[in-house]
C-alpha cells in the first residue's frame, strides 16, 4: 500500500488543513502566501542526511510531511496549488512505490497541483500582474537561496522583504491549539513520560550521562518519532542547555533531564524532570527542589486567560526568592529583590515559552513577534530579558512552565566581585552551594476556558513520587 510508505494515514482530515488555509486569507485578503517545504538535509555527503524534518508552517498548512514539496494559498481567488514532482523509476528502485503528487495534495485537500518547477512561473506571473508575494523569514540558507531565485532578489533582499502581515497572521492562527493539536501534543508528553521515567528508573552512580541520553532518544525513536530537540542530560545542571553527555553519574549530585518528543503530525513536548542519581535527595537537595516545585505548582495553579506570562514568571521569582531567604541564601525584602533582579542569580531565564510544531513555538517568525505585544513589551533586565513569552494567556496556547534554581559558579564569583546585590545575596553562606548544579522542574500547560490543564499522563515530581519511581526494577537493557 504506497500511502503506508507516507504520512497521509496519519495526518489530519484533510477538512482540518482546507479550514486553516481559508482562515489565513480572512486574515490576509491581498496577494498569495508561498510556503517553501524543508528539503533534505546532508551530513556529509549528499545521499547521507540528517532526519528530515518539514518546515512547520508548511506542516500546518499542508500537512505533507516529505521534501520537495512547496505550496501557494492565493488569498484572492480561493486556489490553493501543491508544487512537487512525482517519482521516477530510479526512485522507486532506492525508496520503493510512492502517491502521485496528485494523490499527496488530495489528502490535504488541495486539488490543484503542478511540477516543482512550475513554482518560478507561476511567481513571475504573479509579479507582472503586481500580486503581492507573502512569505515568511527564512531560517535555512537553501530556502533563503529558492526564494531569491524564484523573486528575482539578491537574500539580503530577500530577508529583509520578509512578509510581516504573514508572520502575524500565522502567528495569530497556530498560536490558539484545536482539539487535534492538544490530542496530538498529549501523545507526545505521553512518550515523554516513558523518557523520563525510564531515566528514574535506570540512573545509578557509575553510568555515563551518554548512556541514559541514548535510552531516552531510542524510546522516542521506538515510538516512530523523532526528539523535538536534542536530549539535554546532565549532572551539571548548572548549565541550562547542556548537551554534553560524557560525564560519570555521581552519588551526590542531582542529573537534569530535559527531553521530548514529536506526535506523527510533529507537535512537540518538553518536559524537565531533576532527579538525586542517589535515588534519594539529601537534606540540602530537597530543600533547594521543594522551593522549585512550589515555584511550579504554583505558577500552573495561578494560569488562565488574561494573566500576563510575565506575572507568572516574577510569582515564580519571588517564590524562589522568598525560599531562599528561608534557608538563608538570600535576604531583604523580597519584592524589592525581584524588581531590582537579585534573583537572577538563582533563576537567570525565563518561566517558558510557546509549544507546538515548534518546540519553542514560532519564534523562528521572530521570538517578539510571538511572545510580546503592544501592552507587554520584553525586559531588559537580565534574567526577565530572557523570557521568551510575556504577554497575556489566552484559551488554546499552549506553553511550557519552567522555573529553576541554579548555582553557577562563575555567575556567583562575577556578582560577588563586583559586590552586586550584597543586600540581597548572602556571598558567605553562598559559598557552600557553589557544586550544588541545577534544580528545572517543567510542564506542558494548555490555557482553557476558565483555567488550565497540565497536559498528557503526569511525570512523577513531587520528592517521595520520584525517589518511589527510582526504587522501581527496570533492569539496564545491556544486562
Amino acid at each position: 500500500e504506497p500511502y503506508s510508505l507516507l504520512n497521509a494515514s496519519i495526518m489530519f482530515d484533510k477538512s482540518v488543513y482546507v479550514d486553516r488555509r481559508n482562515r489565513l486569507r480572512s486574515l490576509i485578503g491581498d496577494g498569495v502566501a508561498v510556503f517553501i517545504g524543508n528539503n533534505e538535509s546532508p551530513m556529509n555527503y549528499k545521499d547521507n542526511t540528517y532526519h528530515f524534518r518539514q518546515d512547520s508552517s508548511f506542516l500546518y498548512f499542508f500537512g505533507l510531511d516529505q521534501p520537495g514539496l512547496s505550496g501557494v494559498i492565493d488569498l484572492e481567488s480561493g486556489e490553493d496549488i501543491l508544487f512537487g514532482n512525482d517519482i521516477s523509476i530510479d526512485d522507486i528502485i532506492w525508496m520503493g512505490e510512492q502517491p502521485s503528487i496528485r494523490e499527496r495534495a488530495s489528502s490535504a485537500g488541495v486539488t490543484n497541483t503542478q511540477v516543482y518547477k512550475e513554482l518560478g512561473i507561476y511567481i513571475e506571473n504573479c509579479l507582472r500582474d503586481g500580486k503581492k508575494i507573502h512569505y515568511l523569514p527564512p531560517y535555512r540558507t537553501e530556502t533563503a537561496t529558492e526564494l531569491e531565485w524564484l523573486l528575482g532578489i539578491h537574500h539580503y533582499q530577500v530577508v529583509r522583504e520578509t512578509s510581516k502581515d504573514l508572520a502575524m497572521a500565522v502567528i495569530e492562527l497556530r498560536s490558539v491549539k484545536d482539539e487535534h493539536e492538544i490530542k496530538d501534543t498529549e501523545k507526545a508528553i505521553d512518550v515523554a513520560f516513558e523518557m523520563h521515567t525510564g531515566v528514574m528508573r535506570l540512573a545509578r552512580p557509575g553510568m555515563f550521562e551518554h548512556e541514559l541520553a541514548g535510552v531516552i532518544e531510542g524510546i522516542a525513536l521506538a515510538h516512530g518519532r523523532p526528539v523535538s530537540f536534542p536530549v539535554i542530560l546532565s549532572i551539571n545542571g548548572q548549565t541550562l542547555h547542556n548537551h554534553y553527555h560524557g560525564n560519570k553519574l555521581v552519588a551526590d549530585r542531582l542529573l537534569v533531564t530535559d527531553a521530548g518528543t514529536e506526535s506523527e503530525n510533529g507537535y512537540a513536548s518538553d518536559i524537565t524532570r531533576t532527579i538525586p542519581v542517589s535515588g534519594k535527595f539529601s537534606r540540602k537537595q530537597k530543600e533547594i527542589y521543594e522551593i522549585v516545585l512550589k515555584a511550579n505548582q504554583d505558577t500552573i495553579a495561578a494560569t488562565k486567560p488574561g494573566v500576563t506570562n510575565l506575572e507568572l514568571h516574577l510569582l515564580a521569582a519571588e517564590i524562589i526568592t522568598g525560599g531562599l531567604k528561608d534557608l538563608g541564601l538570600m535576604k531583604g525584602d523580597v519584592a524589592e529583590a525581584v524588581s531590582q533582579g537579585a534573583h537572577a542569580m538563582f533563576f537567570p531565564h525565563g518561566l517558558g515559552h510557546m509549544m507546538g510544531l515548534d518546540v519553542h513555538d514560532l519564534e523562528g517568525l521572530g521570538e517578539d513577534l510571538v511572545g510580546y505585544d503592544d501592552e507587554i513589551r520584553r525586559s531588559k533586565q537580565f534574567g526577565t530579558a530572557y523570557l521568551r513569552l510575556g504577554k497575556k494567556l489566552k484559551q488554546g496556547y499552549v506553553f511550557t512552565i519552567e522555573p529553576g534554581i541554579y548555582f553557577i559558579p562563575a555567575l556567583i564569583d562575577s556578582w560577588q566581585s563586583e559586590k552586586k546585590f550584597k543586600d540581597f545575596i548572602d556571598y558567605e553562606k553562598l559559598d557552600a552551594y557553589r557544586n550544588f548544579g541545577g534544580i528545572r522542574i517543567e510542564d506542558d500547560v494548555l490555557v482553557t476556558g476558565n483555567g488550565h490543564r497540565v497536559l498528557g499522563k503526569p511525570i512523577p515530581k513531587k520528592v517521595d513520587e520520584v525517589e518511589a519511581e527510582m526504587a522501581r526494577e527496570l533492569k539496564w537493557p545491556h544486562g
